[in-house]
């Protein structure tokens, strides 16, 4: 998880991004060079900035003749760039608050991001398991009218569990957050742009409950 603005300037280089990607089994410079087909200084320089940036680092250095070796990895399998890599610019939940806002829903997510990201590095130095669910479906309507029937039952549903498992009294419960988004699918091959018609539908049960 990228916090650091710097470090996610220097991640968002598309040269950089391609190294990184050739970096996830150790390689040399010579070696990814060849993976990404780009001259290998321009890949030495590209790299001490990744290193710096602490985006790779130095698995082993080998002997060549009058040469050493550096033989690098990604610190990492993969990355996300936490919406607190850029705070002050980053949608807050609490200016919307608009169950069908599409900005809302956006707010949400960078939300998510952040205190999951942060969660999940709390555990990995615990060494502890973090208890997490999540669901991913797909759905068609044969209606706007449905869509928003089903929106409306779906929160109803929503909060009427969390009202029935809500816990505010028990010394030690452990406060849960719960987030549900619906929003229409793009197209195969379509850019990440808003649909033609409409906003996206928000649900959103943004409460805390006990249930582990």
């Amino acid at each position: 998880m990228i916090e650091d603005p710097q470090v996610a300037e220097v991640s968002l280089d598309p040269m950089r991004s391609r190294i990184l990607e050739a970096l996830v089994e150790p390689a040399s410079a010579a070696t990814v060079a060849g993976r990404i087909g780009a001259p290998r200084q321009k890949v030495n320089y590209h790299l001490k900035a990744l290193e710096s940036a602490g985006l790779v680092e130095l698995v082993e250095e080998r002997r060549k003749g009058n040469m050493t070796e550096r033989v690098m990895q990604s610190s990492a399998g993969s990355y996300l760039i936490s919406p607190l890599a850029l705070a002050s610019m980053a949608p807050k939940p609490e200016k919307y608050t608009d169950r069908f806002s599409a900005f809302w829903m956006l707010a949400l997510a960078g939300r998510l991001v952040q205190e999951v990201g942060k969660l999940i590095a709390g555990a990995v130095a615990a060494r502890k398991p973090l208890a997490t669910f999540a669901i991913d479906a797909e759905l068609s309507f044969a209606s706007a009218r449905d869509r928003a029937e089903f929106a409306q039952e779906l929160s109803a549903v929503v909060d009427s569990l969390v009202e029935k498992y809500h816990d505010a009294g028990t010394p030690g419960a452990r406060r849960h957050r719960l987030v549900l988004a619906l929003h229409p699918e793009l197209k195969k091959g379509a850019e990440a742009a808003a649909p033609a018609t409409g906003i996206a539908d928000t649900v959103d049960a943004d409460k805390e409950q006990d249930h582990e």
